[in-house]
């Protein structure tokens, strides 16, 4: 819906603008200087998991994500809070309290923010960041022959669904809530001195459907492995189980003819690839000769390092899954 306004809306021209919302990129960079450019991004939901404390952390990490992304470094970030005029201050301070820790963490300083009365509790950050601008990755920049890296297991979207009907196990919803809560930040950093010709973080479009802007981006096609891709701890046994939020199916019907499975993909990992994440890993575009000494260093940064697929020339299907 957003994309079809914002296309009926005149562009602004600013050439200091290095990535705005035409390549539905992750964060808009702006040039300040030759060697100096801001990144900005905004992010905030409604609560995904009941403690209030880790909720917080989890919004904070989703929102300096797309810094991350983009292969910048946060700088400063402003609160957004949406709370009930009745509600418990009480539950709002150990939100807050969440957030400011992984922005600490992130070495991130808190210095504003806005709040309004509303009767659905809704929490995140606005973030701005620094970044090289000759270093930004961007959406476009794929080539075919480029390997694509993953930096998290996936599977939040199924098991927070499932936490809200009460039938997640506890330790699913602890796995969920550390992958959540992990700053992308180390993976960023191990993949900084490798060559990335384009990246994006894998949030609320699922990882089939950040494949795609990546695809479009950068006019090519993309084949996924989903045997080289893992799962968190009970996401296959709740997508076995139905529990499939609204996003998973909006984002199903929506990328429609664009992907093609193989025979032999199982309807609950293509389901749990259509699975919206929240706070999830980087899928990046790595130069053939360089993805294995990345992965090392991935995993040598403590994350995970999956070699989710690789890019093909433009073709039909866009996304090709084995």
């Amino acid at each position: 819906m957003l994309d079809r306004v914002l296309t009926r809306l005149p562009r602004q021209s600013d050439p200091n603008v290095l990535v705005g919302f035409a390549t539905s990129d992750d964060a808009g960079v702006y040039r300040l200087t030759d060697g100096l450019a801001l990144v900005q991004t905004v992010d905030f939901f409604t609560p995904i998991v009941d403690d209030p404390y880790a909720y917080g952390q989890i919004a904070a990490a989703n929102s300096l994500s797309d810094v991350y992304a983009m292969g910048g470094r946060p700088l400063t970030a402003l609160a957004l809070v949406c709370f009930p005029e009745k509600g418990d201050t009480d539950l709002l301070e150990q939100i807050m309290a969440g957030g400011l820790a992984k922005m600490t963490e992130a070495g991130c300083t808190v210095v504003g923010g806005h709040s309004i009365r509303d009767e659905d509790l809704k929490f995140g950050y606005s973030v701005t960041g620094t970044i090289n601008p000759r270093k930004v990755w961007a959406n476009a920049g794929a080539r075919p022959g480029d390997k694509l890296l993953l930096t998290k297991p996936l599977g939040t979207g199924v098991i927070t669904t499932a936490l809200k009907k009460g039938a997640a196990k506890d330790a699913w919803v602890e796995a969920a809530t550390r992958v959540m809560s992990q700053l992308n930040r180390a993976a960023a950093e191990a993949l900084a001195p490798f060559d990335i010709y384009a990246a994006t973080d894998v949030t609320g479009f699922g990882l089939l459907g950040h494949a795609r802007e990546l695809a479009l981006a950068g006019g090519v096609s993309l084949r996924i492995d989903s045997s080289e891709l893992e799962w968190i701890d009970g996401a296959l046994e709740c997508a076995r189980g139905g529990h499939l939020a609204g996003g998973l199916k909006a984002n199903r019907e929506f990328l429609g003819g664009c992907v093609e499975f193989a025979a032999g993909v199982a309807l609950d990992v293509q389901n749990l690839l259509y699975d919206p994440q929240t706070s999830g890993g980087l899928l990046a575009a790595i130069a053939p000769d360089q993805a294995a000494a990345a992965q090392k260093a991935l995993r040598e940064a403590g994350c995970a390092a999956l070699l989710a697929g690789e890019v093909l020339p433009k073709t039909s299907p866009l996304l090709a899954v084995r």
